[in-house]
């Protein structure tokens, strides 16, 4: 008799934990330039802040390299592809999100994420929020975040160096989402990352099988951004060809209209979602976010 209640206390302990699983799906978080994994100020407060709201939930915050000073660096000097490969790996090999999990990329750890979730399907990628990401890239750095001036420095020089010579394109991750209007041409030939996650370069049809998978994909605009250029980047919008002022929305791109990735399936089905907030970059308040986020897209 007390073997079998023992066995049923088991049972009952079994069940009751993957109920919390089913209840809050594990929670991945990948940082800006400049940023780190454990930041209080940033994305360790983020991750505190999420495991508060959702009890028992899993929330793993990235970091690139194998400590947090290299983790900064990375997100200057890495190669973005490195990178995607590497986060790919990390996420197979943790057996928490096995049976899948919700992404959140801020700045460009969105575009990141996103880039993992066309190439890496393997654990599943439930939702996909990306909080300032640059999806049409970015032309022009007019500040840099983080605490350190030389690094920043050496960004803006390394590009006005030319952002499509291959060295600054193997080593500079900004310059792998540098999008010169002026330029199409050399953009869609010369950039290594963003030119292949927007399919410019050649049509690999796994890229939006893949992003329909999502169950939902959150763009969440600063309608105020003062450092990415253009803003409406985050929303998948760009200027128009040849010039640096007018510029088309998400619907008139060709990466739109034609359905490349499968945006314009994904807002047809109701799983593309464009939310914007009133301030410079990533400045949002928790209560935002946890009324926007939170609980919409992690419960």
């Amino acid at each position: 008799m007390a073997r079998s209640t023992s066995f049923v206390a088991m049972l009952i302990a079994l069940i009751c934990l993957c109920l919390a699983d089913a209840q809050h799906p594990p929670v991945v978080l990948w940082h800006g330039m400049g940023d780190s994994c454990c930041n209080p100020l940033s994305m360790g407060g983020i991750k505190n802040f999420i495991e508060k709201s959702l009890p028992g939930v899993y929330v793993r915050s990235l970091m690139i390299g194998s400590n947090i000073i290299e983790d900064v660096e990375n997100s200057f000097f890495m190669n973005s592809n490195h990178q995607i490969t590497e986060v790919c790996e990390k996420l197979r090999a943790d057996k928490k999100l096995v049976n899948g999990y919700n992404a959140i990329g801020f700045s460009q750890g969105g575009q990141f994420f996103r880039a993992v979730a066309q190439r890496c399907s393997v654990p599943p990628m439930r939702n996909l929020i990306s909080v300032g990401g640059q999806h049409q890239g970015v032309f022009g750095i007019p500040h840099c975040p983080g605490q350190n001036s030389t690094l920043c420095d050496m960004i803006r020089k390394m590009l006005n160096m030319g952002a499509y010579k291959s060295f600054v394109q193997d080593h500079v991750v900004q310059a792998q989402y540098w999008h010169d209007p002026f330029n199409e041409s050399e953009y869609k030939n010369k950039s290594i990352f963003l030119a292949d996650i927007n399919l410019e370069q050649r049509n690999i049809s796994t890229y939006k099988e893949n992003l329909l998978k999502l169950k939902n994909f959150v763009l969440i605009k600063f309608t105020e951004d003062e450092m990415v250029q253009p803003r409406e980047s985050e929303w998948f919008g760009f200027y128009k060809p040849r010039q640096d002022k007018e510029i088309y929305p998400m619907e008139e791109s060709p990466l739109y209209k034609e359905d490349l990735l499968g945006l314009k399936t994904l807002n047809k089905t109701g799983r593309l979602h464009l939310l914007s907030y009133p301030s410079d970059h990533l400045r949002f308040t928790l209560s935002w976010f946890n009324e926007t986020i939170v609980q919409k897209y992690l419960k």
